[in-house]
């Protein structure tokens, strides 16, 4: 932006010293011209006059005019072009021999008199005031981009630390100071004014999202346990038992959705970190996946045992259950890999992968195709999980074909193990 300003600034600039450079340049060369033709009409009366007294042709004593004299009719003066014999009385300017003259003609006591000026020393003055206009123009056309530029920066240079201020969430210092400029102030102010409303529509947000979790919960686990009631009567036919299991499986996704919205819709901040052993922690996700959907799946894990993670253990279990319960959705019943490699945990199935689609899609919320159960929110919540902890989430097609969901833990990992 302050390159925007500098460079537009000066070209207005510009333009404005060029159109006064004109005018003056404009001025000069008309008042040259008058005072050429003052001139010239001086020394012909002067050199009239004393030819009437002394009788003689009087020449002009400036190098660059040349007087004739000569009867009309008469031959005219052999170094005297027959085109400029001629003219009629007045004042002409004429090109000749590559210079341009200024030719003043008169006639008195019968007499026809023409007083020749070269303009070529009146033309170099005209070239060294353009030369000097132009050259004062663009030095001036520097000086003010470099002003204005600096002038710009400064100013941007307060819009750039308000913007870092922006970024820095766990900042409570406020944004407007003393010594901001009035300019920079308002913003400032209006930015504390939209922090102060932001604030307080998270916080109603919250509210609402923790009201609406906690009456939706009452009214689900009602309808699984008179679900799961009708599944003990022994009695109950087989078509009202299936409706019954249908029922529990809608309400535990139900269930879910809801607890997956209230995770997204809250602030991305890790509450308690400790210290979690990972690959217990991948066991655990293992199992628990394994009691309520016996996997078909070979399952292999490389995981170094004494390798710990800094985490919110609630989170972390969930961010796992959702990547392991991803890759068997989609592994069609081959072998799925997890391995700790360097600092990324890596989920590597054999399925049909992401097809030409950009995989980093894979963690939109909503994103699923056409025909796969769920509710789209479970890579959706991964992601979110890894900016709660400050981990970077990736997805990418494998060169085998299936994909690979991966999880670089940066410096959260630490091992246990002595050196």
């Amino acid at each position: 932006m302050r390159m925007r300003i500098a460079v537009s600034t000066s070209a207005l600039f510009l333009v404005l010293i060029l159109a006064q450079s004109f005018a003056l340049v404009t001025l000069f060369e008309e008042m040259e011209e008058d005072f050429i033709e003052s001139t010239l009409d001086q020394q012909l009366r002067y050199s009239i006059e004393h030819s009437r007294q002394l009788g003689t042709l009087i020449q002009p004593r400036t190098p660059n005019m040349r007087l004739y004299r000569f009867t009309p009719g008469a031959p005219p003066p052999t170094d005297l072009p027959p085109a400029l014999a001629g003219l009629p009385a007045g004042h002409h300017e004429i090109g000749s021999s590559g210079r341009e003259l200024h030719i003043a003609v008169r006639e008195a006591d019968g007499q026809r008199y023409l007083l020749v000026y070269d303009e070529s020393e009146h033309l170099a003055r005209e070239s060294t005031v353009m030369t000097v206009t132009i050259l004062g123009g663009l030095i001036l056309t520097i000086l003010a981009f470099i002003l204005v530029h600096a002038t710009a920066a400064r100013l941007t240079h307060g819009l750039e630390k308000l913007a870092e201020r922006v970024e820095r969430e766990d900042d409570d210092t406020p944004f407007s100071r003393i010594g901001l400029e009035d300019e920079l102030l308002v913003v400032a102010r209006a930015l504390e004014r939209a922090q102060v409303r932001h604030a307080a529509l998270l916080e109603r947000e919250r509210e609402f999202n923790a009201n609406l979790s906690h009456e939706l919960r009452t009214p689900l686990a009602g309808i699984r346990s008179d679900a799961e009631m009708l599944l003990a009567d022994p009695a109950l036919p087989d078509k009202l038992h299936r409706r019954a299991e249908r029922i529990i499986a809608t309400t535990d996704r139900t269930t879910a959705l809801a607890h997956g919205l209230l995770l997204l819709a809250r602030e991305a901040r890790a509450r308690t970190l400790e210290s979690v052993n990972l690959a217990a922690a991948v066991d655990e996700a293992c199992g628990a996946l394994n009691a309520t959907e016996p996997r078909t799946s070979p399952l292999t894990i490389d995981i170094d045992p004494e390798v710990h993670v800094d985490a919110d253990a609630i989170l972390l279990r969930l961010m796992l259950r959702n990547l392991i319960e991803n890759a068997l959705r989609h592994g069609e019943g081959r072998s799925i890999e997890i391995a700790l490699d360097g600092g990324s945990l890596n989920v590597r199935d054999r399925g049909p992968g992401f097809g030409d689609d950009d995989p980093m899609r894979c963690f939109e919320r909503f994103r699923r195709g056409d025909r796969e159960p769920g509710h789209g929110l479970g890579l959706a919540l991964v992601r979110h999980i890894c900016a709660a902890h400050g981990w970077v989430a990736r997805a990418a097609n494998r060169p085998g074909g299936g994909a690979c969901l991966s999880i670089d833990f940066g410096a959260g990992l630490k091992s246990t193990r002595p050196n």
